[in-house]
């Protein structure tokens, strides 16, 4: 049986400049990488354009050329792509990304290819498809009380989520998970045809996903912690095994 082709979006390495950011490099994390590797699948790493609209037409040409889909972390989503403007405590954003991301999304769910978010991935997925976010938990959100940004190491798990009986990641995951957390956003309104299907202690959505479980999304890093959490890995597991 052929491995399946599972393409990951590319964030780039950007440094601050007084007169103009620099962006030196596009790259995926290794840890996923070798995630997909392990779990069967041949990861391809996808650079987006600084162009918006040659962005939407590569995002279009691309679905045929893949099985899967992996959106993973980085900056915060513009608000632009949900009606808002910035408020102060929005942090660092990559338009262009976005204006990439969101085609591919759509045209990869209507392609019925599946789709596995990560921390930015779930906020890029639910905007795509009409939700909304927080652009700020502590600002916005007066239920959430907890640490979203740990100061942890990464790879080191700090709070527990609750999963839906009901959703694809309960066979792996069980009723709770002990996860990693690094993300000050969150999902406000989920998006049509969506359901929020793990939790955090204080409400914050952790998990969204569609019926079918073609496309499904964490807002935590299992890229960072598969090695040590088996169930993590298993998480990569029965995304490459979809596609």
């Amino acid at each position: 049986m052929s491995k399946p082709i599972i393409v990951i979006t590319a964030d780039s390495i950007v440094e601050p400049s007084a007169i103009i950011n620099q962006v030196y490099a596009d790259f995926a994390p290794r840890d996923l990488k070798e995630a997909v590797i392990k779990a069967g699948g041949i990861p391809i790493i996808l650079p987006f354009p600084d162009d918006e609209k040659l962005g939407q037409e590569m995002a279009e040409a691309l679905v045929s050329s893949f099985d899967g889909l992996i959106i993973p972390g980085g900056p915060d989503v513009d608000p632009t792509w949900f009606g808002e403007d910035p408020i102060r405590e929005l942090g660092r954003t990559a338009y262009q990304r976005d204006a990439f991301e969101i085609p591919l999304v759509k045209a990869a769910k209507k392609a019925k290819k599946p789709i596995f978010g990560i921390c930015r991935g779930l906020q890029v997925i639910n905007v795509a498809f009409g939700g909304d976010l927080y652009q700020d938990l502590a600002k916005q959100n007066p239920d959430s009380y907890m640490k979203h940004s740990q100061l942890a190491p990464g790879g080191f798990p700090t709070h527990y989520v609750t999963v839906d009986s009901k959703s694809v990641f309960y066979s792996v995951l069980g009723e709770k998970s002990y996860v990693n957390s690094r993300h000050h956003q969150g999902v406000r309104k989920v998006a049509d045809g969506f359901e929020a299907t793990a939790v955090a202690a204080d409400g914050v959505v952790e998990a969204i996903e569609t019926s079918d479980g073609l496309v499904s999304a964490v807002q935590w890093h299992p890229e960072n912690m598969w090695r040590a959490d088996e169930k993590q890995f298993e998480v990569f597991k029965q995304f490459v095994s979809k596609c």
